[in-house]
């Protein structure tokens, strides 16, 4: 007969034992520990953005309907700041010329940078060094760079009109001019703050897979299809909400008019936000400053809500 095999001892299995979840009393004051753990965290950054923006802002609204000068008691005047200012000689100058500024530099600063990643993207060799370049004009503080460009648009010894002469070239009055202080300025903006648009634009070429230009590629698509195609679709999100941010920086343009042209010549140069620090620290008279600001603040923020419903169905593509 033949011999069966030899059953082999099974060896037992350990059983794990389950723990018992904690009890409905214990999750919850674990649950209420770490909600009142992240409230605490949040408390010192409430108590900043409350003292040092919202206070300020409340109390500004507040006072554009005051007649309010430093050391005296507020006098209610009501809608009297409003209608000074309105008729004021340098307000349309102002607007017109922040409205100026913000149009010249959405062609010039907005084209710049993208541009400028572009051409980073495509380096294959020192793109530390030229992301380095790029980005210095950032890290230097804002009056250092405004008072470096006003030397470098002096018309008599400055370094521009300098460059002109060698290459027999006509000179120009740059920020001294009526016709291009304003133009002067937008180069000096663009220059100054284009370096972090250019890290943010090169951050979102670099997300776009290389599988898509293939394609185009592949389907005989020139470098411009290939940019109108596949990399400003790509890229539209980013491109929206960095054209709301601009605009809404470029109306508060303030260093350069106040450093390099002081508003002029000729109110060429004053801006809005100039025309605040004017009416609060050289007219004493801060109820007028707080009116302007209100303005401001209103305009930009109907700008922001109807550009944001506009290119919502934008970014939700």
């Amino acid at each position: 007969m033949p011999r069966t095999a030899a059953r082999q001892p099974v060896e037992a299995i350990p059983l794990r034992r389950v723990q018992a979840p904690p009890p409905a009393g214990d999750r919850r004051r674990r649950r209420l520990t770490d909600q009142l753990r992240a409230h605490a965290f949040l408390i010192g950054g409430v108590v900043c953005f409350a003292l040092f923006s919202w206070y300020p802002a409340i109390r500004a609204v507040v006072i554009a309907f005051q007649k309010y000068t430093p050391g005296s008691s507020p006098e209610w005047v009501g809608t009297d700041n409003f209608t000074r200012v309105w008729h004021d000689p340098e307000f349309a100058a102002a607007w017109r010329n922040t409205f100026t500024f913000t149009v010249l530099a959405l062609l010039l600063g907005f084209a710049v940078p993208f541009v400028m990643a572009l051409v980073l993207n495509e380096l294959r060799h020192a793109k530390a060094f030229f992301r380095v370049v790029v980005y210095l004009p950032v890290m230097i503080p804002p009056v250092v760079s405004a008072l470096l460009w006003k030397w470098f648009y002096d018309p008599g010894a400055g370094l521009a009109n300098e460059v002109l002469r060698f290459a027999h070239l006509p000179t120009s009055n740059w920020s001294n001019g009526a016709d291009t202080a304003l133009v002067s300025l937008v180069i000096v903006a663009t220059w100054a703050n284009m370096g972090g648009t250019v890290l943010i634009y090169l951050a979102a070429l670099q997300s776009i897979p290389g599988e898509l230009y293939e394609a185009a590629e592949l389907d005989g698509a020139s470098l411009l299809q290939r940019i109108r195609h596949v990399t400003v679709p790509q890229t539209r999100f980013v491109i929206l909400m960095l054209m709301l941010l601009q605009i809404i920086a470029t109306m508060q343009v303030f260093t350069e008019p106040f450093v390099i042209t002081g508003g002029g010549p000729e109110n060429a140069t004053v801006t809005v936000l100039y025309l605040i620090y004017k009416y609060a620290f050289l007219y004493n008279d801060f109820g007028g400053a707080c009116a302007l600001s209100v303005m401001l603040l209103v305009l930009l923020g109907v700008f922001a809500a109807g550009y944001l419903r506009l290119t919502r169905s934008e970014a939700d593509l």
